[in-house]
């Protein structure tokens, strides 16, 4: 490859420079809705990004393309350390990398999640025990018997499983009528105020799991193989002593591979700018 190594740092040279390697790079598109988007040969970079960020997302990109071509397979099940590493100990790695993540990506590290489902479940917990001063036998993994008579005709029963329901009232002239836990006391005037809490309750308890499940899917993306060794690289590539202090062993290993021309490409960009 023939490329000015006295060429500055800049994101027009970065892209220059990607493009010698053979790689389409889009800059206006909206990279469906990330920062920046790897898909075969192809990197689209967000035209609401700025100038400052733009860099480290080419460096994370182009890291995904040399995954793709060391592990063709990776798009579909996220690759292996053991590959990108080429070795099979990769316990003390996979724990570095997993700190760079947490380090240069603040969203990571999943706080306003963790502190969601904290609040949450202090809210539920006060619940449960406001419930227990008028029906102290009640326990939220059990069931409540006194809640189930009283709820049996009731239309408030729909608001057990969900936060709102529409439902049709009327024999010739049917009216839609919206339902919601939101609304409960409204709708719902005579319902003594321990229902009204056990159906809100539920509908916490319904919260929970929703961020339970969002903060185990988000966890596993930002653990997948790939996803941790792009930030590791493009961390190490912008501030490389302070990577190599989060990650020492990672950062040798990465440095030998690197020099060999195991990771291809991936020399030549480290050559040219850093």
């Amino acid at each position: 490859m023939l490329y000015d190594k006295s060429k500055p740092l800049t994101k027009r040279n970065v892209i220059e420079f990607m493009r010698d390697c053979g790689i389409e790079v889009k800059t206006n598109t909206k990279a469906r809705g990330n920062q920046g988007l790897y898909q075969k040969n192809r990197i689209d970079l967000s035209r609401n990004i700025k100038e400052d960020k733009a860099i480290e997302v080419l460096v994370h990109e182009f890291a995904h393309h040399i995954h793709y071509k060391i592990d063709r397979d990776f798009i579909k099940n996220g690759g292996s350390l053991e590959t990108l590493f080429d070795t099979n100990d990769i316990k003390q790695i996979k724990s570095e990398l997993i700190n760079v993540t947490r380090l240069t990506d603040k969203n990571s590290r999943l706080t306003v999640f963790t502190q969601a489902k904290e609040e949450t479940a202090k809210t539920v917990a006060g619940m449960q025990k406001a419930i227990k001063r008028d029906y102290p036998n009640f326990l939220r993994s059990k069931k409540f018997p006194e809640f189930e008579k009283y709820i049996k005709n009731s239309d408030a029963r729909y608001l057990v499983k969900y936060d709102a329901i529409r439902i049709m009232k009327g024999f010739f002239f049917k009216k839609e009528h919206i339902l919601t836990v939101k609304n409960l006391e409204n709708d719902f005037p005579d319902m003594p105020k321990a229902f009204q809490l056990y159906i809100r309750l539920c509908s916490m308890q319904r919260k929970q799991a929703k961020i339970s499940r969002r903060i185990n899917k988000l966890s596993k993306y930002y653990e997948k193989p790939t996803e941790l060794f792009a930030r590791f690289v493009s961390g190490y590539f912008m501030t490389p002593e302070t990577i190599k202090t989060v990650a020492p062993i990672s950062t040798q290993k990465f440095d030998q591979l690197l020099n060999n021309g195991y990771y291809k490409e991936l020399k030549d960009l480290f050559e040219i700018f850093t």
